[in-house]
Formats: C-alpha cells, structure tokens, sequence
C-alpha cells in the first residue's frame, strides 16, 4: 500500500515519519513543500500519474494565524484551492483522503464541546480559508477522513510547547492569556490515530473530530509545562485575561470527540497526561 503524506516537514508530518517507521509493510512517500508543491496543478498531476497512491494524508497547510490575516490570497491558495486539486486527484485515481482541519472552523460562542454537525462560522481568515478547503473535499469526493484538531503541539518545530520550553530555558517571564479555552493535543496522539486507519483500511469515512480530552486555557498549558520541568518557582509566570492578537480567536472551541470514539477502536489521552509523557520523552 502506497501512502502519500503531504506537508512532511511540519509537526504532523514529522510525527506521522517518527510513528510510521515500524510500518514495513506500507511504502510512505513524505513529501515537503519543496519536493511536492500543492499549489502546482501539473506537477501534483504528474505526481499522482506516477505514484498512484492508495492513501493521501495532507497536512501541508498555511498554518499562521496572524500571518493568515495580512496575506489572505496565500492562506486561501493553500488551505482551499491547493485542497479542492488535491480532493479531485484523489477522487481521480480512488485515493483515499486524510485531511487535517481545525477547531477554528468554530466562532466559540458555544459553551460546550461542539460536535461535528455544529455550524460552522470562522471569525479569523486562517479558519475561513480551512472551512472552504473542507467544503471543496465534501463537494468532491466520499472516500475522505476530515479530521479537526486543536491547539496542536509536539516536540517538533514552532507551537506553543516549544516556545514556552524555550523561554523558560532563557529565564523569560511569560504572560500567557486565560481567555481562550481548548484543549491542547499532541501531533504524536493524532499521528498514530491516522496511522490506525491507514493500517486498518479504514472505510468509515466522514468528518470527526479528535483532540486530546479534557480543556485548559494557554495558561492552563504553560503552567503544567513549568510544574513538570520543576521552573514553577523560578520562572514568572502570569495570567492575562486579555492578549491583543490581530487575528480574532475562538474563545471556547472545545471538540466533542463522541463520534470517533465510537466510530474506532481507539483510546484518547487527556490532555496532562500525553503533555507529561513528552516531556518525560523529551527530557
């Protein structure tokens, strides 16, 4: 079985490569935006041609939400024209599709976990341009998992884990902001839930959600960060109600994840708990 997977040099994709390699039996081909560029129809044509996969994980995406409002052409290229190519390849050579979306396709009004049959309503460009990437996968094809996550962080590249691991290193005083409320997931949880339905073959298609369970603010985060790295008492740590952002966020965007628990033969961790096991990995 071929499996493509997209946007390989991001925190997914390198996930995906760490989780993937005990998979002998399965030819993965990670691509980078270098070597795969989603935007290039002829060449995303001939690639397809070639290689014919039986499986395509995307997770190439514009993933800045701040950026996403002074360059909105680039974030729509990416995360909606870029995908509806993509859907129709797949659609084309019966490709199965595993797609990455977000909480942010959410406004956060709501004051519970929101379900997938919930309306969508993005209040910042980066979640308009994923919820018309969704629409153009639902309007092409049948044979597609739409996975929304959340607050993704893992030990690879630039996310909220990393960033919070790096000041505290540098003695930095940290403000972190309690307005928001979602729930921190893991890339190496969701890298290993997409490898179930790759090695199962899965046909339950549909969208789901799937996030780590549990809900914390960003504070929430930060501060069981320093507790476990025993910097709680070293490090200034202060709550902020209010962070000025130039992209509006959701302010409770919470993910029933029901549906995929039922659906799969799956458990999900709390969010403290996966956070405490990367950091252990990670020392």
């Amino acid at each position: 079985m071929k499996i493509l997977v997209t946007g390989s040099n991001g925190q997914l994709g390198q996930c995906l490569q760490k989780h993937a390699k005990s998979l002998t039996l399965f030819d993965f081909k990670f691509e980078t935006l270098e070597s795969l560029d989603l935007t290039q129809e002829e060449t995303l044509n001939l690639y397809f041609e070639k290689h014919r996969p039986d499986f395509c994980v995307n997770c190439a995406a514009y993933t800045n939400v701040e950026g996403a409002e002074d360059n909105e052409n680039s974030a729509f290229q990416v995360n909606a024209e870029a995908v509806h190519k993509l859907a129709k390849l797949c659609e084309k050579f019966k490709t199965k599709l595993i797609h990455i979306s977000t909480d942010y396709v959410f406004d956060g009004l709501k004051n519970r976990p929101y379900h997938e049959s919930d309306k969508e309503n993005p209040i910042n460009v980066y979640g308009a341009s994923k919820f018309q990437g969704e629409t153009h996968i639902t309007s092409t094809m049948n044979t597609y998992f739409m996975l929304r996550t959340s607050w993704l962080y893992s030990e690879f590249g630039h996310n909220f884990f990393n960033t919070i691991l790096k000041k505290a290193a540098s003695q930095h005083p940290l403000n972190i902001t309690t307005e928001q409320i979602g729930t921190p997931t893991n890339a190496n949880d969701l890298a290993k839930f997409i490898l179930h339905l790759i090695q199962t073959d899965s046909t339950d298609y549909g969208l789901y959600h799937y996030s780590n369970k549990g809900e914390a603010t960003w504070y929430d985060f930060a501060r069981l960060i320093l507790e476990e790295k025993n910097l709680d008492q070293e490090i200034s740590l202060q709550a902020t109600f209010s962070y000025p952002t130039k992209a509006k966020r959701p302010k409770f965007s919470v993910l029933d994840k029901s549906k995929v628990l039922s659906t799969f033969a799956i458990g999900i961790p709390h969010w403290r708990e996966s956070l405490v096991n990367l950091l252990k990995e990670v020392g």
